[in-house]
């Protein structure tokens, strides 16, 4: 197809959706959604703010939706057959109605269809998900630091994992464990002397392979009552020991793999897993965490740079030229809009520091334009992206997260893999105390990545599970879901609610019918 064309094509689709704006007089004004808190960690449910895009969000003649259409990610959506498929689909539109709903749907595809195969399991596992969600801030540090023990000593735990009445005894003496530590030749004498590590001693090879490195030891003794309630329910055990060992696997090549840099993940998996629905997001915030971290302060100012990722690309080559203006943004067209929030940064001397001596962030952003676009549309990724101990821990651990950057997908698995984590050791601690259903967890261990998904946007899911026809939707269309969830362009779209407003109106299904003719 030529550029002209293509270009033909746009101003036709666009003219059909004004078209049908005008009539439905729906839309979404491009004002950027208030900013909700954001925990490090897993976010309390009853701190969850609905973002479906209602019909009293729109405006007559507001553009946000032409605007989208506009964009190369929509473009280049147009030419995929399930896409075309799919934005017909009633069910599809419902679905978009939560933007950070239909990202994860399409982000996690494969995991969540394999759920709603059983649409009670689904629904169940869905309202666990509200209770680890409304956790308390102590039972998911707990669990973020097990996961930094845990990453950290992978190959060792999973081997643990096999033997969770081992474990068990091991954390119910936390004293005799950094003993251990410190001898671990005495664990391996101590084994045939035990029957609590019988099964174990049967095992020559796991047995070396435990106590060839004593730091194991330290980590159960350092975490003997957190490991001691994830033992005792061996399938959550297998799975958040998978989870720990596909991290290190995924981080392996970076450089500067420490504790701290696995407690940042730990201690932060909330956002970081918001961050990976665009991998590439994460990818250039990793690359320049000096810069995010002082523009974590300054959302607004960072979600115009995202609206307009490659109008700023030309300061990339001149620092000085955004310096100056900054100290005049009525003057440029891109910046008058927000220019309070410039003004903010502009008096902010380390920001404006970090961003001089870093200019080829501008540049990265205009490259990762629809990513960052995401950001600007979308409130709750715009949150994590402005957490501030999510990014300072960036910052504190540039060289590591720097390394990580130049493979954005396993950063992005990495984070997953992380949320998983904690997803899984904090209902287990539950269960131990009674407060979650012990017999769903061997389900909600073999889906973990699903249950991880759900503690993400709680709420949502539970209203989804509620919803046979969205449910058996998704279900026969898991596999375009999961092909969405591998494209950018897609993911991009589905975080901006420009794009759930066009498919509640019938202006997006129009314009495909404009094509079609």
């Amino acid at each position: 197809m030529t550029a002209a064309v293509s270009q033909n094509r746009k101003y036709l689709m666009s003219g059909a959706l004004i078209a049908v704006v005008a009539v439905s007089a729906y839309g979404l004004g491009r004002v950027y959604p208030p900013l909700g808190p954001a925990e490090g960690t897993i976010a309390p449910a009853e701190r969850y703010v609905s973002s479906q895009v209602q019909s009293g969000d729109v405006t007559l003649g507001d553009q946000s939706v032409p605007q989208l259409m506009q964009t190369d990610a929509f473009e280049l959506m147009t030419k995929d057959p399930q896409f075309a498929a799919m934005v017909r689909d009633p069910n599809f539109a419902v679905m978009a109605k939560d933007p950070a709903l239909l990202a994860s749907l399409s982000a996690n595809a494969r995991e969540l269809a394999a759920v709603a195969k059983d649409p009670n399991m689904f629904a169940q596992m869905a309202k666990q998900a509200q209770a680890v969600s409304a956790a308390g801030r102590e039972a998911n540090l707990q669990s973020a630091q097990l996961f930094t023990a845990m990453a950290r000593q992978a190959p060792a735990f999973q081997v643990l994992a096999k033997y969770p009445e081992a474990l068990v005894a091991l954390s119910h003496d936390a004293n005799m464990a950094a003993q251990y530590g410190k001898n671990p030749q005495a664990f391996a004498d101590a084994v045939n002397k035990n029957p609590a590590y019988a099964n174990l001693a049967a095992n020559a090879r796991d047995v070396a392979a435990i106590t060839a490195n004593g730091q194991v030891f330290q980590a159960i003794a350092q975490n003997s009552a957190a490991l001691g309630q994830l033992a005792q329910n061996h399938a959550a055990l297998q799975a958040a020991s998978a989870q720990a060992a596909s991290f290190a696997a995924n981080m392996k090549g970076a450089q500067g793999l420490d504790a701290n840099f696995a407690a940042a993940f730990g201690k932060n998996a909330q956002a970081y897993s918001q961050l990976a629905l665009q991998p590439q997001l994460m990818g250039v915030m990793a690359r320049y965490p000096q810069v995010f971290a002082s523009l974590a302060n300054h959302p607004q100012a960072l979600a115009n740079m995202a609206a307009n990722a490659r109008a700023y690309a030309q300061f990339s080559k001149d620092p000085q030229a955004f310096a100056n203006a900054v100290k005049n943004p009525q003057g440029i067209a891109s910046m008058a809009r927000d220019a309070s929030a410039f003004a903010q940064l502009a008096a902010d001397s380390k920001a404006m520091a970090s961003l001089q001596a870093n200019a080829q962030v501008f540049n990265a952003i205009a490259q990762n334009h629809a990513a960052f676009n995401a950001l600007a549309t979308n409130s709750q990724l715009l949150s994590a992206a402005t957490n501030a101990a999510a990014v300072q821990a960036m910052a504190q651990n540039a060289a590591a997260f720097q390394s990580a950057a130049r493979d954005a997908q396993g950063l992005a698995s990495a984070a997953r893999d992380a949320q998983a984590f904690v997803s899984q050791a904090t209902a287990a601690n539950m269960a131990a105390q009674g407060h979650l259903n012990p017999q769903l967890m061997a389900s909600m261990a073999a889906n973990s990545q699903a249950f991880a998904a759900m503690t993400q946007n709680p709420n949502a899911f539970a209203q989804f599970a509620k919803n046979a026809n969205l449910l058996a939707s998704f279900s026969a269309n898991a596999r375009a879901f999961e092909a969405f969830g591998r494209n950018p362009n897609f993911q991009a779209l589905a975080l901006n609610p420009a794009f759930a407003a066009g498919l509640q109106s019938g202006a997006i299904q129009a314009s495909f019918n404009a094509q079609a003719r």
